[in-house]
């Protein structure tokens, strides 16, 4: 049995949070976080968290279910907040029993949070600024996730290493605190948890392991890919505020600046309003996405990736990622 004592003690707090045997999180990243993958990373000792994405609530009923029957481990869910059915999909979550409910991509609206803990479940929020954390945890939140724009997927502005260094200090003593974006290797994680984080979120490192269920081509172009190939999305229409995505550059990039040209049409023409537009960016998202990760259209889909994914250069099982993550941060505390 390998001796991760030092890892572990820091993250003892994480680990008694979670259930889990080390406190890593898998970010819940859409078409690649499901079954195979959640039970896989769970069963390592990690904490796998299911992506409902725009799953509808009887299609997270199957998954949640079929996660089952592959781990006897804790595992979580995450929820998209703009959502049409979220509470429907939190009634799937209570029915099941799910022990921890990840609100992304939003402030949780009102009541949201309240309807997971009814049923016992504990509530992990992501959170931009500290003024936000702060409100977040008072009104019921139980965990953050701090993540910076290094990570895959949907980003804010700012570097987890400066967010580590705002939240942290202020907020460690006192909550659980995860640390995500950006982080490839072990020596990273024994950072994070040295200034306080009772844990650590990885995304881009587990997308291509053995158990993840991504087309080939996606993994392909994942061990090509150097940190620069990971870009934002840019903006296109300020009236429409669409939260960047980091992926890898390629022809969707292009047809998603074309899609917010359009969608930015329809909304001046006062064929849709805000939310219907937001969504409509949402729906492009989850259909690229699915292109690039089930199809294995690399040129048109989104292969949305941190800037970690230039240290993911091969297949490997989860277990292994695992034991080389938690080695690399136990010598750093050691040296």
């Amino acid at each position: 049995m390998a001796d991760y004592s030092k890892t572990q003690a820091l993250m003892q707090r994480g680990i008694d949070f979670l259930g889990s045997e080390h406190a890593i999180l898998c970010g819940a990243m859409s078409w690649v976080s499901e079954r195979n993958l959640v039970a896989a990373i769970s069963n390592a000792g990690g904490f796998g968290v299911i992506a409902c994405g725009a799953m509808t609530p009887e299609l997270l009923d199957t998954e949640i279910a079929a996660t089952k029957a592959l781990t006897t481990k804790p595992f979580g869910v995450n929820l998209i907040t703009m959502h049409p059915m979220l509470f429907d999909l939190i009634a799937v979550c209570a029915r099941h029993g799910i022990s921890h409910v990840v609100l992304a991509g939003g402030i949780p609206p009102k009541g949201s949070v309240e309807a997971i803990k009814a049923f016992g479940g504990k509530v992990l929020v992501f959170a931009p600024t500290l003024a936000l954390a702060k409100k977040l945890l008072r009104s019921g939140a139980d965990a953050l996730v701090i993540e910076g724009s290094e990570a895959g997927g949907h980003i804010g502005p700012v570097a987890t290493s400066v967010l580590a260094q705002e939240f942290l200090p202020a907020l460690a003593a006192d909550h659980v605190v995860f640390v995500a974006g950006g982080i490839g290797r072990g020596d990273m994680i024994a950072a994070y948890l040295e200034m306080g984080a009772s844990g650590v979120q990885l995304g881009t490192r587990f997308a291509c392991a053995t158990e993840s269920i991504a087309h080939p081509a996606f993994k392909q172009a994942f061990f090509r890919a150097n940190a620069r190939d990971a870009i934002a999305s840019v903006q296109v229409d300020p009236r429409l505020p669409v939260i960047p995505v980091r992926a890898l550059k390629n022809k969707g990039t292009e047809e998603f600046t074309a899609k917010q040209r359009e969608v930015a049409q329809l909304l001046d023409d006062g064929k849709v309003d805000m939310g219907e537009a937001q969504l409509q960016i949402e729906q492009f998202w989850a259909g690229a996405l699915r292109r690039a990760v089930i199809d294995g259209d690399v040129e048109s889909g989104s292969i949305m990736a941190g800037q970690s994914v230039g240290m993911v250069n091969k297949e490997e099982p989860v277990a292994d990622i695992m034991t080389e993550l938690m080695a690399e941060s136990e010598a750093a505390l050691t040296r």
